[in-house]
């Protein structure tokens, strides 16, 4: 019983890598939906049907327990697949709970009331339709009070990262961190909140300043998940295989996937 990871892309995919890095011997199945991508533009009606639609073939594949590597999808579609959706026999986790209790310090399980953290200032970076939802600011306000977030939609990021076009992509953090800043010219932190972002980690930094921590979300979420399989071991199956899915063209995706990761990908035909 593999553990299924989804994204709209390309993204996803530092997500399964930081997963296999952690966990070497878990059994994947990666699903991007390379078809319908970017999400980041669409409705949120258009995104809900798009993710349980990609969520039902992973099941397919045998993953009852789906990780939607997609801040969209996990923004616009989580918590009512999870509330409206989702069989009891089935689990389908976001990934904004991991970094905003890594922003807070809180431990996995942490449900007491929100209170006052060290950071008073955060600079969200993110999809068009991410920043619309404001899921990541209510998800915070469950945790925390007394923290400013300026969301910064980076329209057209994901498509320059998903044509390999860096130099645009480049120039593109650029000038959001600029226009962030004039509006919130003293971040203390940085919220990638894309999984394609991680790619530009370094050009975020670089334009943030030394004095801005920079959380993206790969790492944060291979231990959340590590610690979940360890609370709740029947979601963790016994093979170790490797599968790359895709509903778009298996060998364009497969080029642009070994571009993005600078490694082999081969995908399948979902």
């Amino acid at each position: 019983m593999p553990v299924g990871v989804f994204d709209s892309g390309l993204g996803g995919l530092t997500v399964y890598r930081g997963i296999q890095k952690r966990m070497p011997d878990l059994a994947l199945s990666y699903l991007g939906d390379n078809a319908h991508a970017p999400y980041g533009v669409r409705d949120a009606d258009d995104i809900y049907n798009l993710t349980c639609a990609s969520v039902e073939r992973l099941w397919d594949e045998g993953c009852d327990l789906v990780i939607l590597a997609c801040n969209t999808a996990t923004a616009v579609a989580c918590k009512r697949m999870q509330e409206e959706w989702v069989p009891r026999d089935k689990r389908v986790l976001g990934v904004f709970v991991p970094l905003i209790e890594a922003l807070t310090e809180r431990d996995w399980g942490d449900n007491s009331p929100p209170r006052e953290v060290a950071v008073t200032q955060v600079a969200l970076f993110a999809t068009p339709a991410t920043v619309a939802s404001r899921a990541f600011q209510r998800e915070l306000a469950f945790r925390a009070i007394g923290v400013d977030v300026e969301a910064q939609p980076c329209a057209g990021l994901v498509d320059a990262l998903e044509d390999n076009d860096l130099e645009l992509a480049e120039a593109m953090v650029r000038s959001h961190v600029t226009a962030l800043k004039r509006r919130m010219p003293n971040p203390q932190s940085a919220i990638l909140g894309c999984t394609h972002y991680p790619i530009l980690e370094d050009i975020f930094q670089a334009a943030l300043g030394p004095d801005v921590r920079v959380f993206s979300q790969a790492n944060l979420v291979a231990a959340s998940l590590e610690d979940y399989l360890m609370r709740h071991p029947h979601m963790r199956g016994a093979q170790t295989a490797q599968r790359l899915l895709t509903t778009g063209d298996p060998v364009l995706v497969s080029d642009a996937a070994t571009r993005f990761l600078s490694k082999p990908m081969r995908f399948c035909a979902a």
